[in-house]
């Protein structure tokens, strides 16, 4: 009994401090690019204005209440529901596209989780030290200088997550109102709740938990196993080259070259441990390939950096697939795979179809549907009626007035009520109830005729919609 309560308790191990050592390379400058590129269009995207003739000049504003989503120029509405359809599964796509190829690239350098501990890890490094003085600061005991370097580290943390938060908050409202709302007490309580909310869980997550939101948080990194094949490029040791036969030995005066560490029989790794000291999820990528690596690179920076400084060739560490490594042949991309390629062709269909819908969009749509309760209704003079419901989706952020005929029967049959001319407001919609009225004669001979809908600011985007003329229940 005992020892089954060992055994459950080991499961709730506490959170042992990772301090990441910094490293230079092409790994660590390329995250530092996206780094850059994520806070450029993060941040200053909010503040960018974007003129247009109705709604307020904000570039990306996604105005709920308003049921109005403004993307640049493009007005998006809640009838657009399958174009947020289509992009969640260009996401997905994507995703299962890149983790076919390389691996979990885009927990490496996309994830915004890595993009603000990257940040969040910077700071930290910037007040307290590099990875020597970090680790004698948190075992050292309680005193002035330890106060006031983690105070101010986590004050900085506060304020980074603080905007982080207001910066997403702004994103739903006019932000240079909200600024001067937020901080004047006169903001809706909607956005101190979210602001205040997303700080707490911006500062936790980027600057508390860090590697275990990746770890026992995020499901990704549960499920890509699945999704990994032998072809697949990821972050792996050459255990061959590093070990040799009598496995990894420090560089010392007998073996500081290649020739005399392969006369003994040692591999080409010296145990430096560097790669395991810049690993943000605190792995020894040298056991092998486990669930915590992100793919970010930069224990491979490190050992290249290792390699190169003692005259060693590098690439001990590197992306490469499980297949080429075992057959030592040199690193490639395989992508002439049934299951990438099938990724690919999804991705560029559904990609085209998307922008096709974004381009081919309408300035309004319009739909016609018969009432079938009755089919039709036979007057006592012997004329026979058929009704219809015409819908008219305003798509444009401007009121417009349009004007309602009929082509192909008279004009006269044709009853709109007092709803020839309608007025529809700016990503609106409306119902229209008609009714047609032939002779007997003339609904024998009607088969079909058009619902016309003109817009009066633009005659010329005027549409026709076809609609059946019943003249006995069952017959057309």
């Amino acid at each position: 009994m005992q020892a089954g309560i060992e055994e459950q308790s080991a499961l709730y191990q506490k959170r042992i401090p990772i301090f990441p050592r910094s490293i230079h390379g092409p790994f660590r400058n390329f995250k530092w690019g996206v780094l850059g590129l994520a806070y450029g269009i993060f941040f200053g995207l909010v503040w960018l204005p974007w003129p247009r003739g109705e709604g307020p000049h904000q570039a990306i504003l996604l105005d709920i209440a308003a049921r109005k989503f403004y993307v640049f120029g493009l007005v998006v509405y809640p009838q657009d529901l399958i174009w947020l359809s289509l992009l969640l599964f260009i996401a997905a796509t994507l995703l299962f596209f890149i983790t076919s190829l390389i691996g979990r690239a885009f927990c490496g350098y996309f994830c915004f989780q890595t993009v603000w501990t990257d940040c969040f890890t910077w700071v930290e490094r910037m007040i307290q030290g590099e990875r020597p003085a970090r680790i004698r600061l948190y075992k050292q005991p309680w005193h002035a200088e330890k106060i006031f370097k983690l105070g101010a580290t986590h004050f900085i943390w506060l304020l980074l997550a603080f905007w982080t938060a207001f910066t997403f908050t702004a994103y739903f409202t006019y932000a240079p109102q909200l600024f001067g709302d937020f901080f004047s007490g006169q903001a809706n309580p909607a956005a101190y709740w979210t602001t205040g909310i997303l700080t707490l869980s911006t500062y936790v997550a980027a600057g508390l938990a860090r590697e275990q939101i990746c770890t026992y948080i995020c499901p990704y990194a549960r499920f890509q196993s699945v999704m990994y094949d032998p072809e697949t490029l990821t972050v792996s040791y050459d255990e061959k080259r590093g070990e040799g036969k009598l496995g990894r030995a420090a560089l010392r005066t007998d073996v500081k070259t290649l020739e005399a560490r392969h006369a003994k029989g040692f591999g080409d790794c010296i145990d430096c441990t560097l790669c395991v000291q810049v690993c943000p999820a605190g792995i020894d990528i040298r056991n092998g390939l486990q669930y915590a690596c992100i793919s970010c690179g930069l224990c491979i920076d490190a050992c290249n950096s290792i390699m190169r400084s003692i005259g060693f060739p590098p690439g001990l560490i590197r992306y490469d697939a499980e297949s080429t490594l075992k057959q030592g042949q040199p690193p490639r991309l395989h992508w002439k795979r049934l299951k990438v390629l099938g990724y690919g062709a999804a991705l560029s269909a559904m990609t085209g179809f998307l922008a096709y819908s974004v381009m081919s969009r309408v300035a309004f749509d319009q739909a016609v549907t018969q009432v079938r309760q009755p089919l039709y209704v036979l007057l006592s003079s012997g004329e026979i009626r058929n009704r219809y419901h015409i819908h008219i989706d305003n798509r444009t952020s401007r009121d417009e007035t349009y004007r309602l005929d009929v082509r192909g029967i008279p004009e006269q049959a044709a009853d709109f009520g007092n709803f020839r001319r309608v007025m529809v407001k700016g990503g609106k919609s409306l119902m229209v109830q008609a009714s047609v009225t032939l002779p007997p004669a003339q609904a024998a001979r009607t088969h079909a005729f058009e619902f016309v809908i003109t817009p009066l600011s633009r005659p010329q985007d005027a549409h026709a919609s076809p609609a059946r003329f019943y003249f006995q229940k069952g017959i057309s």
